[in-house]
């Protein structure tokens, strides 16, 4: 069997020669290390050897290593310039590939598309990130990142459970956050998230012989049948509220009335007043058979990510595109979340999607248009700076829509998207 770091191919001759040299060869040679280092979120010892090689990495742009949080068993990283924060820069480093995926989706780069698990989300939003601050650093000296925090978590996939609060503090120091999630449909920069609920409705009835005796049962699948229906009742769609029922399991024999039954439930929802009512509701189920009995668990997992939070700092980033000839950009709203939408919860300016273009993501087509990582850079670069020089507020006014050149080299053979 191959090992990991030798899942890799370049397709045609163009395609090694453009990425040996040119504006993208930085980028596309460190993507491509992070991609072959293998990081789902479950296998901890995974999170670890990507950390360290993601810390790697990192120093080498930015000349200095980062802070290495483990916090029940999960490694985060986190990069701090300056006394002062102002500008948060958020990833995440784990994925939904399982180890041994690489063997059937090999890291490749073929007629501009890159290819490889987590290629898309997010691992290259994280080189984008480490370049965009290498020129920043590049032009500034020492202090060219003072007031940057770089944060790079290890389990942002299952929610952020070490993470949050961590994510929360480091927000609520700053003035702004970007988020390097990969961008929206057609390079969209999101601009708003519904926020998640989950829960698990659990029944418990009384076994009985189906044949027998049924009557002296109380039959837990049929409850929840019933608690199905009501919860689904809950969703709204002119509200943009979506109330799912999805995993359920019940009974164990074929000739047992079930005394348990368990359905999980998704919720999103683009407001936290929808977000509280659902909870609210949820919580007032009752049973609907005799005898039956409900336990409700879980809740809100992450916030709304509301336009409001964004509309700023989307403007900027729409004149400063303008400036650099990549614009007019195009925004969207998304029903995933992120860690956008606890950074944004904790009222602290967010813009998210500032990562890679592509599609894919957490499917066998996730992929990266090479000849958008530069320009993508040069724009996250001169969103940075433009934030720095301001303080963190008064962003009507770009000072510079030309940053210094990012480590890729400046961008040329443009591919426009249209959304």
């Amino acid at each position: 069997m191959r090992r990991p770091q030798e899942h890799a191919a370049i397709g045609t001759a163009d395609d090694r020669r453009s990425c040996e040299s040119g504006p993208s060869a930085a980028l596309v040679a460190d993507i491509g290390r992070l991609v072959r280092c293998e990081s789902p979120s479950e296998d901890l010892a995974a999170i670890a050897r990507s950390a360290e090689l993601v810390a790697d990495t990192g120093a080498r742009h930015l000349g200095t290593r980062p802070e290495r949080l483990v916090i029940d068993g999960c490694t985060h990283l986190r990069w701090r310039f300056g006394d002062t924060p102002r500008v948060l820069l958020l990833g995440h480093h784990d994925t939904v590939w399982p180890i041994g995926s690489l063997a059937r989706h090999p890291f490749e780069v073929r007629e501009g598309v890159l290819r490889g698990p987590g290629c898309f989300d997010m691992k290259a939003g994280l080189v984008m990130a480490f370049h965009a601050l290498a020129a920043l650093r590049g032009a500034g000296g020492s202090d060219g990142l003072d007031g940057v925090t770089l944060l790079v978590t290890g389990d942002e996939e299952p929610g952020s459970p070490t993470s949050r609060e961590l994510i929360e503090d480091e927000a609520r120091r700053c003035a702004a956050v970007l988020v390097l999630e990969a961008a929206g449909p057609g390079g969209a920069l999101k601009t708003e998230r519904k926020g998640v609920s989950r829960y698990e409705v659990l029944v418990r009835g009384r076994a009985a012989h189906s044949g027998l005796d049924p009557e002296r049962g109380v039959n837990a699948t049929v409850e929840a049948a019933h608690q199905v229906l009501a919860v689904t009742a809950l969703g709204d769609p002119a509200l943009g509220t979506a109330v799912t029922p999805t995993r359920l399991e019940a009974g164990t024999t074929v000739n047992t009335v079930p005394a348990a039954a368990r359905f999980d439930v998704d919720v999103r929802v683009r407001d936290a007043a929808e977000q509280h009512r659902v909870d609210t509701a949820l919580r007032a189920l009752r049973p609907r058979l005799p005898g039956a009995v409900l336990e409700i668990r879980g809740g809100p997992n992450r916030p709304p990510l509301p336009a409001a939070a964004s509309g700023d700092l989307f403007e900027l980033a729409n004149r400063l595109a303008e400036g650099l000839g990549i614009g007019p950009l195009t925004s969207a709203a998304v029903g995933g979340a992120s860690d956008g939408n606890l950074a944004a919860g904790v009222g602290t300016p967010t813009l998210d999607g500032l990562g890679a273009v592509g599609a894919g993501a957490h499917a066998d087509d996730e992929h990266v248009l090479v000849a958008q990582l530069p320009e993508r850079t040069r724009l996250l670069a001169a969103l940075v700076a433009e934030l720095l020089a301001s303080g963190g507020t008064g962003w009507s006014a770009p000072t510079n829509p030309h940053p210094p050149s990012c480590a890729s080299g400046p961008a040329t053979g443009r591919q426009r998207m249209e959304p």
